[in-house]
């Protein structure tokens, strides 16, 4: 997806996630964030927001803390200024390359990272309050090509020691909604993964929403059609704990 896509998801994802947050109790468990009420939900992204702008802008600073965010009693308009400003920022900046966990990258990374980032905490707050989550098969598949790619990246690791769980000697994984597919593959240095539709170990298949769902470890593993080693896809999620 282009910038300009992204910006304009970014915008939409937020203001679904504003609806589905508006008049709920803040105190309301999160049950996939089982350490946070929908308050600290809120305030997470609209600080994320926030934060990554400011990267945009300033370079690097402490990753805030979700609890210390205060998000406006008016939670919608409060949200929309986040996503506004950061949108802006990027699509200001340009070419300007940024600092990123992975080294200098076109601005455009944090507008990915967050646009992706709301989607799944959009699921985390339609789960909270038993409301409907649905997002466009192109957002969803951004959703989880994103995540393979940092997940294949070396630097991964070394942020998360779990992460190297992964590594294996050749096991194989599938993912497919039959109009895109990612396989993927665990080898001793890491994970490699290609959009390769031969066979695997493992197939998970489902709508491209579904996947990203359990892929993010959303919803249960059954909520996607399985063949092959269930035992695998199950070691693959969980050493996948974002």
């Amino acid at each position: 997806m282009d910038t300009t896509r992204l910006a304009e998801a970014l915008l939409d994802r937020t203001a679904a996630f504003a609806t589905t947050v508006t008049g709920a109790d803040p105190a309301t468990r999160v049950p996939t964030c089982p350490d946070w009420p929908l308050r600290v939900l809120v305030g997470h992204i609209g600080q994320a927001h926030r934060w990554s702008a400011d990267i945009v802008r300033s370079g690097p600073s402490p990753v805030p803390d979700p609890h210390d965010a205060d998000p406006s009693e008016d939670w919608a308009d409060w949200l929309r200024q986040g996503a506004e400003d950061l949108a802006k920022t990027v699509l200001d900046a340009g070419d300007t390359p940024v600092w990123t966990f992975f080294g200098e990258q076109h601005a455009r990374f944090w507008l990915r990272r967050m646009l992706n980032d709301t989607t799944v905490h959009h699921a985390d707050a339609a789960l909270a309050t038993s409301t409907a989550f649905e997002v466009a098969p192109d957002l969803a598949e951004d959703v989880i090509t994103e995540w393979l790619e940092m997940l294949a990246n070396p630097v991964t690791a070394s942020l998360k020691p779990d992460f190297a769980q992964l590594h294996g000697t050749g096991q194989t994984l599938l993912l497919t909604d039959h109009d895109r597919s990612w396989h993927i593959t665990r080898e001793p240095g890491g994970i490699r993964w290609t959009r390769d539709t031969a066979a695997a170990d493992v197939t998970l298949a489902g709508p491209a929403r579904d996947l990203l769902l359990v892929l993010t470890r959303r919803r249960p593993l059954d909520d996607v059609t399985l063949t092959g080693d269930r035992a695998l896809a199950e070691h693959w999620l969980a050493h996948t704990a974002a």
